[in-house]
């Protein structure tokens, strides 16, 4: 399962399709609506956890921007402090995306941005508080 938080803007003449559920009926997709704005005759924007195998995951991000939408990533990603960080494994039972597994033999926890989706469920259960939300660069506003 693939999964990742998507910033969505939507052009004035797409507001009012259906195009977010379309990647449900269309791509076999889940989605987590967490925060929308969307108006008729407005742009609209959307954060959303998008999840699937990733080869869906691809085609209806490719779906979305053929339809004119714009999207970006979320404007946070989950970072570790490794000198923190004593490999006990808490962060890898709540890791949804297996962003965090453990390396066997070492029992050492290694960490895969590629594969987190910000769900910060990490941060709250490192026990050293090694993982940490970090702010990118892009910030993304609601009017």
């Amino acid at each position: 399962m693939y999964s990742k938080i998507l910033v969505l803007r939507f052009p004035v003449k797409e507001t009012t399709q259906p195009l977010v559920c379309l990647l449900a009926k269309k791509f076999d997709l889940n989605f987590s609506i967490l925060k929308a704005t969307v108006l008729p005759r407005k742009e609209g924007i959307m954060v959303l956890e998008l999840s699937g195998s990733r080869k869906k995951f691809n085609a209806g991000v490719d779906f979305l921007k053929s339809q004119g939408v714009d999207i970006k990533t979320a404007a946070s990603e989950i970072s570790r402090n490794d000198s923190r960080c004593i490999h006990c494994g808490a962060c890898t039972a709540v890791c949804p995306t297996t962003a965090l597994s453990i390396s066997r033999p070492e029992m050492i926890v290694e960490f895969n941005l590629e594969k987190c989706s910000v769900c910060e469920l990490c941060v709250s259960s490192c026990p050293t508080r090694a993982m940490r939300v970090k702010p990118t660069s892009e910030a993304f506003f609601f009017e």
